[in-house]
């Protein structure tokens, strides 16, 4: 792999289909990133009818008022729960590989962050994938819908957005709900719940670093563009229909993770009335062509 370009191999591990191809993969990445070139002014070409990400067939993908949510009470409510979890880290491999694929001009520092995040994602989803497997489930087992994905199509041809309104917006909802999740896993007490809750720790640790990887581009890009930070993720949000978070925040994790007092009194505002969303051009990734 010596001399491999980075950002093509990203591509190669992105088009991959099978989870558990893609988690390894990723993690192996990271052992070799010393190894990589980087060419940030030269995005890799994607054959036409080529399909991003790849997917397995595999979880079933429906609308997200389609997915059922169990209670952690039952055996079978937290197989559901960690089946939903580890989609969302199968997502979010993907997003990371795609931040490196996609986004030119970039310092090599961004490349490589993105890198460290994807190799975590890996980890994560092969810890659930394995706490499945010993419950005697494995990924694909259950309906997932795609909300992360979603919002990674339409910031594809905004590096400003997908910081904004990914790593900052969408992960940092985990910040918020994975200790609720973990209280409700430890009150049931069995075995497995407590081997979840140990998953959710090391996961929580690092989703935190995430969300600071994803704080310090959008602010690097903001200064680079002579953009004001909270008034234009406010404008973001509202152009691109993003949520906002669901109280209670974790607000430690939130400032271990870099958002500023200011930012968080902003999240803890009342949302004022939505404006009319303005145009965007969302480009798709199931049917990338040549840039």
């Amino acid at each position: 792999m010596g001399g491999m370009e980075l950002r093509t191999h990203a591509l190669e591990v992105l088009r991959l289909c099978d989870a558990r191809d893609k988690a390894q993969a990723a993690q192996h990445m990271l052992t070799q990133a010393r190894h990589y070139r980087i060419a940030p002014h030269q995005r890799p070409a994607v054959a036409q009818g080529v399909v991003l990400p790849g997917h397995p067939q595999r979880p079933l993908l429906r609308h997200h008022t389609e997915v059922a949510r169990r209670s952690p009470a039952t055996l079978h409510g937290r197989v559901v729960l960690m089946h939903a979890i580890a989609h969302i880290e199968f997502n979010a491999i993907n997003l990371a590989l795609d931040a490196i694929w996609r986004f030119d001009d970039m310092p090599p520092a961004f490349y490589l962050d993105w890198l460290q995040v994807a190799a975590e994602e890996g980890k994560h989803f092969a810890l659930i994938n394995d706490w499945l497997h010993a419950q005697n489930h494995a990924y694909g087992d259950f309906p997932a819908h795609q909300g992360l994905w979603s919002m990674c199509e339409k910031t594809a041809d905004d590096v400003v957005a997908r910081m904004a309104l990914v790593p900052r917006t969408l992960e940092a909802r985990g910040l918020d709900a994975t200790p609720q999740i973990q209280h409700k896993l430890r009150h049931v007490g069995t075995a497995d719940a407590l081997a979840a809750v140990a998953i959710l720790d090391t996961i929580l640790t690092e989703e935190i670093g995430h969300v600071a990887i994803g704080n310090h581009w959008y602010r690097w890009l903001c200064v680079q563009r002579g953009l004001e930070p909270i008034a234009h993720y406010a404008t973001l949000t509202q152009r691109y229909q993003a949520p906002r978070p669901k109280p209670p925040l974790n607000t430690d994790a939130r400032t271990a993770a870099g958002f500023t007092e200011e930012e968080l009194q902003w999240l803890h505002m009342e949302p004022e009335p939505a404006a009319p969303p303005q145009p965007i051009i969302e480009v798709g990734l199931h049917s990338e062509t040549t840039p």
